[in-house]
């Protein structure tokens, strides 16, 4: 029996996984909201497979990742994040990650995609490499695509009610890349406010009010 270790900030999607997951076979031996919880752990649990998130409470899910495969090489890292841009995409690639998933495909995608890795393909990122050309010749229209990494992470503290000046100092940033930022989200949502963008983010799944 394959075993997987999951890792995302998210209680209720980790509780979905872990029973989706056991019902296809796989032994979960942990489940954890942080990244520093997993590399702290991941020399005990030994898991085949790590269900990995991005965006999550002090390091991301990239950093996270690229030392894992240094403390245990032999365990595929497989993302699950709600980030589709084709940066974010190649970063997970070169941190060592062996597929990439996001967050709206089906539950037979995840079985399917850990299994494979589990059994040890595909083999140096084909997963990751093959989304790459699918997302290029998709054209990626929807706003959950559009936005990016950061663009995300500066919506959620906005939508936490942190200013301009509050999110430059959260994401090391100066404010005017903060406003930048936020100007991108309101064009690519077709908005014209923080509060609607924040609306539409809710709405999409892309943020959370906290």
């Amino acid at each position: 029996m394959n075993s997987v270790m999951l890792v995302d900030d998210h209680t209720v999607l980790r509780d979905g996984l872990r029973r989706c997951l056991e019902q296809a076979g796989f032994d979960v031996v942990a489940d954890v909201g942080d990244g520093e919880s997993a590399l702290e752990i991941i020399a005990d649990a030994r898991p085949d497979v790590v269900l990995m998130d991005i965006s999550m409470p002090g390091r991301d899910g990239i950093d996270v990742t690229r030392e894992l495969r240094r403390l245990r090489p032999e365990t595929g890292v497989v993302i699950l994040t709600m980030f589709a841009d084709e940066p974010t995409v190649r970063d997970a690639l070169e941190a060592g990650a062996a597929a990439y998933l996001t967050k709206d495909c089906s539950a037979s995608d995840i079985v399917s995609t850990v299994s494979q890795v589990a059994q040890g393909t595909p083999q140096g990122g084909d997963v990751a490499r093959s989304y790459l050309k699918a997302t290029s010749r998709a054209g990626l229209s929807s706003p959950l695509h559009l936005l990016t990494r950061r663009e995300v992470e500066v919506l959620q503290l906005a939508a936490r009610g942190a200013s301009n000046g509050r999110i430059a100092m959260e994401l090391f940033i100066s404010e005017k890349t903060v406003k930048n930022h936020l100007e991108h989200v309101y064009t690519k949502f077709g908005v014209e406010s923080r509060g609607q963008a924040v609306a539409k983010g809710v709405r999409l799944g892309l943020v959370r009010i906290s």
